[in-house]
């Protein structure tokens, strides 16, 4: 028996995929299922740069008896009625960009970590027929703890097969241009709906120091982002401000941090704050509990009087206009690419 998997031909087959990649969830808001979740995440060598064996006695002996009853109580605040807001709009988005496309091109989403797995569904396109694939890891910034992650799991996956497809991968996309336009409208639609707050505060998931100092250029991306945007936004720098959020142990992440930093801008007098996560491609726990329950306690009761959540771009018209043509662009000189006449006339073209 051969080591390593072959696939038979499809008698129709999809050989042009693209694969959204999310960072994960669990299956269910209870201990249970977000032990396993965070089992799976935590052990990850790109989240958590320390000796095996070390971290082995931290996480089994600590961290997996402790977090996961908290963790499902905060999961439990943002449950829907159809699952994990980070697979159903991740899902919905590839839906969308799916119908966008039309048959031509087969696109799926899959979780770094949880269900639906990447070895899963890049098996299933396989058997569909796959023989050429983009992966598009729907972190807009890159970092090793992230985007390299999913680069690990794909070539995982590949060792086993006899057969790997033609690979292409997206790194980031931090500036590009209709990014940056679609976060920007998605501020002018929440001003003209909402008013505009004394400041506009973009809160990204924080990685620790050390791996900047390593060479991720996390940072430097999450600065570039908030660049863009106060220039497209046309506000100063005093307006538009920057912090790191999620921070884990005693070490020294990324700031300034973002629950330090609701907390004091009250005392500097800005007492309405918008809020958005740039760094998310969706909603998902650390935005909606996180930031829009959480941060909105810290601020309001350090004095503030208004804290407005802007939702992340999630599967609206703007952001599928821009994954559309990041897509588009990176499959040029494919033979099976061609647009068809549908795509020109999608939404937000």
């Amino acid at each position: 028996m051969s080591r390593f998997i072959a696939f038979p031909e499809s008698p129709d087959p999809r050989r042009l995929a693209v694969l959204l990649v999310n960072l994960g969830t669990p299956d269910a808001p209870d201990t249970r299922s977000v032990r396993r979740y965070l089992a799976e995440f935590l052990w990850d060598p790109r989240i958590v740069e320390q000796p095996r064996w070390l971290w082995w006695l931290v996480l089994n002996g600590i961290i997996l008896r402790i977090r996961p009853g908290r963790s499902a109580r905060a999961y439990a605040k943002v449950w829907t009625a159809e699952g994990s807001p980070l697979e159903v709009e991740t899902r919905s988005l590839a839906g969308r960009l799916q119908a966008a496309f039309g048959e031509r091109v087969t696109i799926r989403h899959a979780m770094r970590y949880g269900s639906p797995s990447i070895a899963q569904t890049l098996e299933e396109m396989a058997r569909a027929g796959m023989q050429r694939l983009l992966v598009v890891p729907v972190f807009p910034q890159y970092s090793a703890t992230t985007t390299a992650s999913v680069l690990d799991a794909v070539g995982a996956v590949f060792r086993r097969w006899r057969r790997p497809p033609e690979l292409r991968f997206v790194s980031d996309y931090h500036g590009e241009s209709a990014h940056i336009e679609a976060l920007a409208r998605s501020v002018e639609r929440h001003w003209h709906e909402h008013g505009r707050g004394d400041r506009l505060l973009l809160s990204f998931h924080g990685i620790p120091e050390r791996y900047i100092r390593n060479g991720d250029p996390y940072r430097e991306q999450c600065e570039a982002t908030t660049a863009h945007l106060r220039r497209r936004l046309g506000m100063a720098e005093d307006e538009l401000l920057l912090s790191y959020q999620s921070r884990l142990g005693r070490e020294p992440w990324l700031q300034p941090y973002t629950d330090m930093t609701l907390a004091g801008l009250p005392a500097l007098g800005v007492r309405t704050l918008d809020v958005m996560c740039p760094g998310f491609a969706v909603d998902c726990l650390e935005t909606l509990e996180e930031i829009a329950m959480e941060g909105r306690e810290t601020f309001l009761e350090a004095g503030g009087e208004a804290f407005r959540y802007i939702p992340c771009l999630n599967d609206n018209d703007d952001q599928v206009a821009a994954i559309r043509a990041l897509i588009q662009r990176q499959c040029q000189g494919w033979p099976e690419f061609s647009l068809p006449a549908s795509v020109e006339g999608s939404p937000g073209a």
